[in-house]
């Protein structure tokens, strides 16, 4: 649907409002799909997203640092969510073997258990695929690519 009928508006100053209205939208329209299929498995898109960068990290532990670095959202606590990760029991934190004084943190059992759950459910081409093609997808892509410049 049009972003006009969505928000009920027409007022845009140029194309590049309008445009990051759009993308603001979108984003939202997005992660309110996301973070539905995630209620099921008790889980927000942070926690989501940390879970995946420790998978990608197995065996090798990840620090909070590289979780900060690599994370989507980059104004979350990742201090807080590896700690209520760790308290559902989807990942686990021990003393680093290099540094005593680290903490390494590495994905449980029962979190990948649930990743192996929701890779199907959060497939992003399940998201997108019935609006446009794989084609047009990478082409969204280089455009937010070269949006961001």
């Amino acid at each position: 649907m049009e972003i006009e009928k969505e928000i009920v508006s027409n007022k845009f100053e140029n194309n590049h409002q309008k445009a990051i209205v759009n993308l603001i939208y979108t984003y939202g329209w997005i992660t309110n799909l996301l973070k539905h299929r995630l209620n099921k498995h008790r889980i927000t898109l942070q926690q989501y997203n940390v879970l995946r960068i420790l998978r990608g990290q197995s065996p090798k532990p990840a620090t909070v640092n590289l979780l900060k670095e690599r994370m989507l959202d980059k104004m979350s606590d990742a201090s807080r969510i590896v700690e209520r990760l760790v308290q559902k029991n989807l990942a686990q934190r021990c003393t680093s073997d290099i540094d005593r004084r680290a903490v390494d943190i590495r994905i449980s059992p029962k979190g990948l258990e649930i990743l192996q759950k929701l890779d199907d459910e959060m497939s992003s081409k399940d998201i997108l695929k019935e609006n446009i093609s794989d084609e047009e997808a990478g082409v969204l892509s280089g455009l937010l690519d070269k949006m961001r410049g």
